[in-house]
């Protein structure tokens, strides 16, 4: 259905939309190569997400952003917040020939605690489907920090065939004092696609320690097959460990990590 996007009534519910869910025109503004598009949900609210790809992309990418989720996506394009690793880096996965969709939250909602819940699963479903419909070519989910616990849960939770892959980087794995929410919680054991997880040796971010890799792995018990990528290096620009600007967010890695997630999305039809 080109142009329309639908999500569960309990995702709209758990994101504060009301209470029937709504199929509508989807609104869009171009922005150099990228689009802005509201994928709407009824009642006046709407899913906005950066979307861009080239002529013909290879796969596209769902990428899911860390922290809370609201990257401040303004309908000329403008990002408040453009630091996150999946973002700063979404002009370098279209130049490799892949189409990159990226979600704000709705209503600028904080989404600390609500990525491992099946309504967000459901949530995240719907934009690989969305992503599926603007090209008829193989849908990754990529998470990152946070964005990890949502990446998880679709992949978990989505339909047969809808999902080619899971990319897994810098894994929250261990509860924080804002959120107590993990990888754990997101069903890993429902994941039933190809899956990499990165790792930097040189995160020093409490909720995502890089040993922790094995045990992430480890927990993807029904995946047909599991790699860790294992990075080390990185500067520190953030003032906190788990910022974006750091090891935790690949600053000053972007390129290596990229290239190293390429290559296994290469080896899975990506």
């Amino acid at each position: 259905m080109p142009g329309q996007f639908a999500l569960s009534l309990v995702a709209l519910s758990l994101l504060g939309a009301p209470a029937i869910a709504q199929t509508g025109s989807v609104r869009q503004a171009l922005v150099a190569g990228e689009r802005v598009v509201d994928l709407p949900l009824g009642d006046g609210l709407g899913q906005r997400v950066l979307y861009d790809a080239p002529p013909h992309p290879r796969a596209t990418l769902v990428m899911l952003p860390g922290g809370s989720g609201d990257i401040g996506v303004r309908r000329d394009g403008d990002l408040r917040h453009a630091d996150n690793f999946v973002i700063r880096t979404r002009a370098d996965w279209v130049a490799r020939g892949y189409a990159v969709l990226i979600p704000d939250t709705v209503d600028q909602a904080n989404l600390r605690g609500v990525r491992s819940s099946p309504a967000y699963g459901g949530l995240v479903d719907g934009l690989a489907a969305y992503a599926r419909d603007q090209a008829p070519v193989p849908v990754f989910l990529v998470g990152t920090s946070q964005g990890t616990i949502a990446a998880m849960n679709g992949a978990s939770h989505a339909r047969p065939g809808l999902i080619a892959g899971l990319v897994l980087t810098e894994s929250v794995s261990v509860p924080g004092r804002r959120s107590t929410e993990t990888v754990f919680d997101a069903d890993p054991q429902g994941v039933r696609v190809p899956v990499l997880v990165v790792a930097n040796r040189d995160d020093a971010c409490d909720v995502a320690p890089p040993e922790m890799a094995p045990r992430i792995a480890a927990a993807l018990t029904h995946a047909p097959n599991v790699r860790v990528l294992a990075v080390a290096g990185g500067l520190q620009r953030s003032d906190r460990a788990c910022g974006s600007l750091s090891p935790h967010g690949y600053y000053g890695l972007e390129q290596q990590v990229v290239e190293g997630i390429a290559g296994w999305l290469r080896t899975h039809g990506g």
